[in-house]
């Protein structure tokens, strides 16, 4: 049926808050802006697009660091009014899980699950991006080293095709044989695909369409950026909340002691993990600052101490009857490491814990303010590293970075392995070293069988790298996927696949 009534609108003043995300990618154009609140509505947009063979850019809440809803192009399809929170459902065996729609932040869904005295894991660093925009890129976050990225909780996806098909894809439903190939059946047609061969990277993984033996077809379009369907509705897993947190912000008079520190933490927590002693070592967040992001965020906040040269927070659950035992075996590791503990944080409330998240999750908005101040794209790398060159990583950046001329800023999840050197140059001829710099690392990075891209996807801005990484058969195996499942080839256009492989 027909939607006359839905927004849709040519209006450039309309338009134009849509041709651009926190990538800072620049020279977007599109036709059209169009506003679905249904299936329907989804349905009717991409049979019009289909037949015209129109481009569709699908857009979120406009928080994405690599270009993916800015479009070529066409029409731009925003999702904010296909709906947000729908049900929180309870269950005695400990199955809790939320229904949405793609439209709701990370804050919000949280915000509605923490009155029911649940928890949604994934913790993105942006938590005003929409639930649809981190099932897109498989997102991750601080918490991630010990619950695993957006994908891990992800229970159920409802899928608009362009060819309008409407695929329910529930976990463990829709499974690859062993010859990674998958059946799967549409309301309109039924689709058989062969997965690709390229081999994924240990770790965190947000590069391209997601393959591994036996996987269920949802895990395809986690992570698929927009390139192959529409989300209209979501089921994610839930957990009960902890009775409480114990963090800090340990400050270091040295790179190499926070390093270790966090490299202790991290391997006493994996040891632990698995022991139900409530009084061990085990961090759900280990996040790392260097000293050039601990002088961004002296600019608001002026009790960073000043001989700090790295800091880290970190976060435990801890349960109330062991608290004391937990935090005493805290304190101890900092002494240990050379802690400059007269001068760190801790916080055992939850407002405190609040304020610590705050201070970290400041680090990229303020290199994007940076970075639009001297009217530049954003340039940060998204790399992890299997865990035997964790150091070999950490020099890495140190020696290209250091009198590179380039300003710059390294922090975020260490205990993955995965660190964001954010480049912040001033000038073109500074971005055109910083590129220089990020393919350098790009090729190490690869060599040592890690991935260029964790948690923010691979969009327009990363596309050559990916190909690097997975070769041009891996590009081809992908863009024959898409155009099983895109036929008419209008969805995402510019997303993760050359044009030049999807025209072949």
């Amino acid at each position: 049926m027909v939607n006359s009534n839905m927004l849709r609108s040519h209006d450039p003043n309309v338009i134009n808050p849509y041709l651009k995300d926190a990538s800072n990618l620049s020279g977007g154009y599109a036709d059209e802006v169009v506003f679905p609140e249904n299936e329907d509505d989804v349905i009717q947009i991409l049979d019009e697009a289909c037949r015209t063979r129109t481009p569709v850019t699908i857009a979120g809440n406009g928080t994405g660091l690599v270009g993916a809803r800015i479009p070529l192009g066409g029409i731009i399809l925003s999702t904010e009014k296909l709906g947000g929170l729908k049900e929180i459902h309870l269950s005695s065996t400990g199955h809790n899980y939320a229904v949405t729609g793609p439209a709701i932040t990370h804050k919000e869904l949280q915000k509605a699950v923490s009155l029911k005295g649940l928890l949604y894991p994934p913790d993105p660093t942006e938590q005003n991006a929409f639930i649809g925009a981190s099932v897109a890129t498989n997102a991750s976050g601080a918490r991630t080293f010990k619950y695993g990225s957006t994908r891990n909780w992800i229970r159920r996806l409802k899928v608009i095709l362009s060819t309008g098909d409407i695929l329910d894809l529930r976990r463990g439903e829709f499974v690859a044989n062993k010859k990674g190939h998958i059946a799967l059946k549409g309301s309109r047609n039924t689709f058989e695909l062969n997965l690709p061969q390229y081999p994924i990277p240990e770790g965190k993984h947000s590069c391209g369409y997601y393959v591994t033996p036996g996987m269920s077809a949802i895990d395809l379009f986690i992570g698929s950026e927009g390139t192959l369907g529409v989300f209209t509705e979501i089921e994610v897993e839930l957990i009960h909340k902890p009775e409480g947190y114990f963090s800090g912000i340990v400050f270091f008079g040295r790179e190499e002691d926070a390093w270790r520190f966090a490299d202790f933490i991290k391997n006493e927590s994996l040891k632990n993990r698995t022991s139900n002693i409530n009084d061990t070592i085990d961090a759900c967040v280990i996040e790392y600052f260097d000293c050039n992001s601990l002088k961004l965020l002296s600019s608001i906040n002026q009790q960073i101490p000043k001989n700090a040269m790295s800091a880290i927070f970190f976060e435990q659950e801890i349960h109330i009857k062991t608290k004391k035992k937990t935090t005493d075996k805290w304190f101890q590791i900092c002494r240990k490491f050379d802690v400059l503990l007269n001068k760190s944080w801790f916080c055992e409330s939850s407002n405190e814990n609040t304020e610590f998240r705050t201070f970290r999750y400041a680090i990229p908005s303020l290199v994007n303010k940076t970075l639009r101040q001297y009217n530049q794209a954003k340039l940060g790398t998204d790399f992890t590293v299997p865990h035997e060159h964790f150091f070999d990583m950490l020099e890495l950046y140190r020696s290209s970075l250091n009198n590179s001329g380039v300003k710059h800023c390294i922090f975020g999840h260490i205990a993955d392995n995965h660190l964001h050197v954010n480049l912040i140059p001033q000038n073109d001829r500074e971005a055109e070293k910083g590129w220089q710099i990020y393919k350098k690392l790009v090729k190490q990075v690869i060599g040592w069988g890690g991935t260029i891209s964790a948690e923010h996807g691979i969009g327009k801005i990363r596309k050559e790298y990916l190909l690097d990484m997975i070769g041009k058969s891996g590009m081809q195996e992908m863009a024959i996927i898409k155009k099983h499942l895109d036929p008419c080839k209008i969805l995402g256009r510019g997303n993760i696949i050359p044009e030049d492989y999807l025209n072949n």
